[in-house]
């Protein structure tokens, strides 16, 4: 009697694993559940509330110490007008200092010599009013600024508007994947996976082309702020 029972220990064990591995749900076998999975986007437009200006004072002399020491004196009277501007010192840095030399003889064979020197200094202003870019820039080239780069235009709370961009961009897909489903003949289940695609910028530039005259017309316009989700929908059959 023992040898007996312990002979069918073995196969009353089997017989409980294969009946506990039938009951489980289908799923466990690691298989995902079937899924729709559609983008959603959403734009918002806002108007720039701060403009960010490049203007620098380009200075050539014979020798190096006569390029910086022009190129000093005319910067310091850039930076003395944005001052005088209002403008607050945390508002304006320095972007861009170098002195190089200038060489004649470069498109002729032979050795090319030193002609003289050119000084570079730019400065970075941020102006927190978008109507004062026409005044500014006024106020700098009469002080001596000769090089006006470009004009940004930025969106400060771009982060607060993206934020709604993105619950927007949630609805839409949803709205999509709702059609889709339908046209199957299935039900939305909860979401699996959700994704935010590309990179939503918390500010956003938009370069203007330099002005041709300090008194040029600027027009500010308006930032498009996008942002595109990914979602993943489980899917049931419809009842």
């Amino acid at each position: 009697m023992r040898t007996v029972m312990q002979n069918r220990t073995p196969l009353s064990i089997a017989v409980t694993t294969i009946a506990a591995l039938a009951a489980m749900p289908a799923q466990a076998d690691g298989t995902p559940p079937p899924t729709i999975s559609v983008t959603g986007e959403a734009t918002i437009s806002a108007p720039p509330d701060l403009a960010q200006i490049d203007a620098g004072v380009t200075t050539d002399a014979k020798t190096a110490r006569e390029a910086a020491s022009a190129n000093n004196d005319a910067m310091g009277k850039v930076l003395l007008a944005l001052k005088s501007a209002g403008l607050s010192e945390k508002d304006y840095q320095t972007s861009r200092l170098s002195l190089q030399p200038q060489y004649a003889n470069q498109n002729r064979p032979g050795p090319s010599t030193i002609s003289g020197f050119r000084a570079t200094n730019h400065v970075t202003i941020r102006l927190r009013d978008v109507t004062r870019i026409g005044s500014v820039i006024d106020a700098v080239t009469a002080a001596g600024a000769n090089d006006i780069g470009g004009i940004n235009f930025m969106v400060s709370n771009a982060s607060k508007l993206l934020d709604n961009a993105r619950a927007e961009a949630v609805t839409d897909a949803r709205r999509k994947a709702e059609i889709y489903a339908k046209a199957a003949g299935v039900t939305l289940g909860a979401p699996v996976s959700i994704s935010e695609h590309g990179a939503a910028m918390p500010v956003l530039y938009r370069r203007a082309a330099a002005p041709m005259a300090a008194d040029a017309p600027i027009a500010p316009g308006e930032e498009t702020l996008r942002v595109t989700v990914g979602i993943s929908w489980e899917i049931k059959a419809t009842p």
